[in-house]
């Protein structure tokens, strides 16, 4: 078995890792901010605020880029399926 496919066989799972979850990470992020921001302002210490602006947030951004993420997700699939036969020779 060839070391540098194994180790490149994991290079490439964790940066589709990155790319699949930056997305939803980033508006988490974002929208946890923006809310944290104004309860600061506020002076609105309620824990529960920014779960549901986030929540629906992350839905709205799985809904535009959910299809991207699937078809990614397929297509790597598929270069691994194909490069098994090669990490055995």
């Amino acid at each position: 078995m060839d070391t540098s496919a194994v180790v490149d066989l994991g290079r490439q799972a964790l940066w589709m890792t990155v790319l699949i979850s930056a997305p939803l990470l980033g508006v988490s992020l974002v929208v946890g901010l923006v809310i944290g921001i104004l309860q600061a302002a506020t002076s609105i210490n309620e824990m529960t605020l920014s779960f549901i602006p986030k929540l629906a947030a992350l839905a709205l951004t799985l809904a535009v880029i959910g299809s991207w993420q699937l078809t990614t997700l397929v297509d790597y699939t598929r270069s691994i399926f194909q490069r098994i036969p090669g990490l055995f020779t």
